[in-house]
């Protein structure tokens, strides 16, 4: 339950910095889809 908890806190926190643009100028825009990838699975499964 807590590494659900952290994933769900991670997830926010780069969601909440691509929307400010601090990923694209940090050159790492890549972790949106590798979020996007991990909880792709579990959309399709349900």
């Amino acid at each position: 339950m807590i590494l659900l908890a952290a994933y769900y806190i991670l997830a926010i926190v780069v969601l909440t910095l691509h929307f400010t643009g601090h990923l694209e100028r940090w050159n790492m825009e890549w972790l949106v889809f590798v979020f996007a990838l991990t909880v792709f699975p579990a959309v399709l499964y349900l």
